[in-house]
């Protein structure tokens, strides 16, 4: 059946109409009917944070699942049609429930999280994201990313990070939502103000597609040792945040965070397809679904780092980074310092699409220099030419930089020499 407005005029071929004043409330409202119909000791977990929700979905989904019945969404359906079609299509017996929470503006999600009321609330990070749609900037963004505290049940529990500027701001909203101090994670375990889970240390194997990422951590001063099927220490920081709602929830131990191993890079988000050609390898890294400066950096890292035993170069390919409003140009052009210092000596070549994306490619050393051009598929021809054996290639760029049209163009052009990680 379709869920349709009343004015809705039947066509050829429709099946059973539902017709209702507001399609989208009727959604809400299926949505509502679906979270009450709960058990009472089931529980909800609702994620936002400017990075690293969909990621943080994955690895609690893939702990919380052993345990019983686990519902989450499909990609990435974090907003007003999203999360209420999520709701909607919940079990009856779910165990536990794991929504992912976005926004663009302010306001937006207060009444995803009313609708969701999970019992546990995590912020991932306050980044420089949708900060043009803020006048207050980042700040505005956190006190946004605060409104996800507003459904918690009560008794409900609160995770932060420690490591950012605006730790007394969600500090503040979740106290005020909960009547009880928050848990926070950090990275820093030396660092002078403690937190709950802090990283002690995480260190790589990796081959082309396949990773292991340990990582040691300590929650409330026990220590975990566990590995995640995904790189980068972004990832590390996040599963502090999985780490402390595990314990939330009474279920963290050894054999909880096994699964961990299992998860993989989402198509978009980092994830790894090694081609084998006859003269050698060559890994693509697709993180082409969006981008902000934090996530950025990040890929450029993992990029840098993916460079070792057959491979021995690698190639960025990157598009605009959107919504950054007047801090646009400096977020892009911090890029080209990052590429042109040292530590980023693996990366060889640049390639940029996009007005802003030009500023950090005239900013670039000059042997870095591969290709700029207006538009992604503008860019593909000197992309594909580049390319040899032994690459790297990192893909990464805002959704409306519309950087898929390169990844698909790589995948075409090695075709037949795939080995998807």
């Amino acid at each position: 059946a379709a869920l349709v407005s009343n004015a809705y005029v039947r066509k050829s071929g429709d099946g059973a109409l539902i017709r209702v004043a507001d399609p989208l409330e009727g959604l809400r409202s299926i949505a509502r009917a679906s979270r009450a119909r709960l058990a009472p000791d089931a529980r909800v977990i609702a994620i936002t944070g400017s990075a690293g929700k969909t990621g943080t979905t994955a690895m609690l989904r893939a702990c919380l699942a052993p345990l019983g019945v686990t519902h989450a969404p499909e990609k990435s359906f974090n907003n007003h049609w999203g999360v209420p079609l999520t709701l909607a299509r919940m079990p009856a017996a779910t165990r536990y429930g794991v929504f992912e929470i976005g926004m663009n503006h302010a306001g937006e999600i207060e009444p995803l999280t009313r609708l969701v009321r999970p019992h546990i609330a995590i912020i991932t990070n306050v980044l420089p994201v949708h900060v043009g749609n803020f006048a207050d900037g980042e700040a505005g963004v956190a006190k946004a990313k605060a409104e996800i505290f507003l459904g918690l049940e009560p008794g409900g529990v609160a995770i932060i990070p420690r490591d950012t500027p605006h730790f007394d701001t969600l500090k503040r909203a979740a106290e005020a939502a909960t009547n009880q101090a928050p848990r926070t994670f950090r990275l820093d375990y030396n660092a002078d103000e403690p937190a709950d889970s802090c990283l002690i240390a995480s260190g790589l194997d990796y081959e082309g597609a396949t990773i292991a990422n340990h990582v040691a951590a300590k929650v409330h001063g026990r220590r975990f040792d566990y590995d995640l099927g995904v790189a980068g220490q972004h990832i590390a920081t996040n599963s502090l945040a999985v780490l402390l709602c595990l314990d939330a929830l009474g279920k963290l131990n050894a054999s909880t965070l096994d699964p961990l191993l299992e998860i993989e890079h989402p198509a978009g988000r980092g994830a790894r397809t090694q081609f084998d050609t006859p003269s050698g390898p060559v890994l693509l890294i697709d993180e082409g679904y969006n981008a902000n400066p934090a996530s950025m950096k990040a890929a450029i890292d993992v990029a840098n780092w993916s460079v070792r035993g057959r491979f021995r170069t690698a190639v960025v390919v990157v598009g605009d980074m959107l919504e950054l409003g007047v801090e646009s140009a400096k977020h892009h052009t911090s890029l080209a310092e990052l590429i042109g210092d040292p530590g980023s000596r693996n990366i060889s070549k640049v390639f940029a699409c996009g007005p802003m994306m030009k500023l950090m490619f005239d900013a670039l050393p000059p042997d870095r220099r591969g290709a700029w051009a207006p538009t992604s598929t503008d860019l593909i021809p000197a992309v594909l030419a580049a390319l040899r054996p032994g690459d790297v290639v990192m893909v990464k760029g805002s959704l409306g930089s519309r950087m898929a049209p390169i990844v698909d163009a790589i995948k075409k052009h090695f075709a037949g020499h795939s080995a998807d990680g």
